[in-house]
């Protein structure tokens, strides 16, 4: 079964230098608690707001040992009026036995506010 894992984070300057670090941490963790390999990943999608444009967040991914070769790809989200600004989300999608309640969706940061519902 494919099952898809959903992240969030914010960032506080439209750099480089926090918008790498900061996706992937988020990443990491994502990783983390859901026991996700590489090779069980078919894709990954980043999406980010309007305001960050200072580098691929995608890179991130590429500092994660392991995972060279899994296909990622970063888009805009919908400017939403009064929606979250700063914000980067992530989508792994990736074969697990796990059901949907066993899947940890990860918020940090301000986008915690996204999924209130899912925080433990």
């Amino acid at each position: 079964m494919i099952r898809g894992v959903r992240g969030a984070t914010t960032i506080e300057e439209n750099v480089e230098q926090e918008i790498v670090p900061s996706t992937e941490t988020l990443i990491r963790e994502m990783i983390a608690v859901n026991d996700i390999e590489a090779e069980n990943v078919a894709s990954v999608f980043i999406s980010v707001t309007d305001d960050i444009d200072a580098a691929f967040p995608a890179k991130a991914l590429r500092n994660i040992e392991g995972w060279t070769y899994v296909p990622v790809m970063c888009m805009r989200e919908i400017p939403v009026k009064n929606s979250l600004k700063s914000c980067i989300r992530v989508m792994i999608h990736h074969n697990t036995e796990k059901s949907q309640t066993e899947i940890k969706h990860i918020y940090l940061e301000k986008a915690i506010s996204l999924r209130p519902d899912l925080q433990v």
